[in-house]
């Protein structure tokens, strides 16, 4: 009975934490379309908007929410994997469970894996770099991440990782979304079918919104 409890509570809180994901991606999407613009507009602008970001009270506990959330979400995961293989114990010579999920939806812990290893990198090449790095200042006097962003973009292999994670990220999404409102009892007929349709639209439009960005900044250098 513990075993059972724990995993509804780990599942709710994978569930919470994997919208407030979801919805922070729309907010970084936002931000990151500014590199978008015309280049002398784009610089003082994504570098004005990351330095208002980073002197901003609110932000900085909305970013100690998603820190929290992108590590409870990952242990929870692990969690929840290891415990629901070791339940079901060897498996068949044959895995006929294709005929009743979609792939995705059978291997997100893979996916997951994925994103998570890409967000390491990124962090590490553009978190880590504007908060303890020696960044140059910009015109306005902000710290310029524009032209370090463009450098990262500027490499085809980067531009192809980071292609690749978006796009397991939306596979990740398109089970995720749908299946966390499951998850926290939000099931009928009728709604289930207008939140899988509007999950699947906001997937289409994050992966899509994140994929031209570093297309298209490659293609215009």
């Amino acid at each position: 009975m513990w075993y059972v409890k724990n995993a509804l509570t780990r599942k709710n809180l994978m569930a919470l934490t994997g919208l407030f994901l979801s919805f922070f991606l729309i907010i970084h999407l936002f931000g990151n379309l500014q590199l978008l613009l015309p280049e002398a507009e784009a610089k003082l602008q994504y570098n004005w908007y990351s330095d208002l970001l980073a002197d901003n009270i609110l932000i900085k506990i909305i970013a100690m929410v998603l820190y929290l959330c992108i590590l409870l979400h990952t242990l929870d995961a692990i969690s929840l994997t290891v415990k629901s293989k070791k339940a079901k114990g060897p498996g068949y010579v044959k895995d006929r469970r294709g005929r009743a999920s979609k792939w995705y939806s059978r291997n997100m812990m893979f996916l997951g894996s994925i994103v998570f290893l890409f967000l390491v990198i990124h962090f590490k090449d553009f978190w880590y770099q504007f908060k303890f790095g020696e960044l140059p200042l910009d015109a306005n006097g902000n710290k310029d991440l524009y032209t370090l962003v463009i450098k990262a973009f500027d490499q085809l292999w980067y531009v192809i990782v980071y292609v690749i994670a978006i796009i397991a990220l939306g596979y990740h999404l398109l089970h995720g979304v749908f299946s966390a409102h499951r998850t926290l009892g939000l099931y009928h007929p009728i709604y289930s079918k207008i939140v899988k349709y509007l999950g699947m639209a906001y997937t289409i439009i994050m992966t899509i919104g994140y994929i031209i960005i570093p297309i298209f900044i490659y293609l215009n250098r």
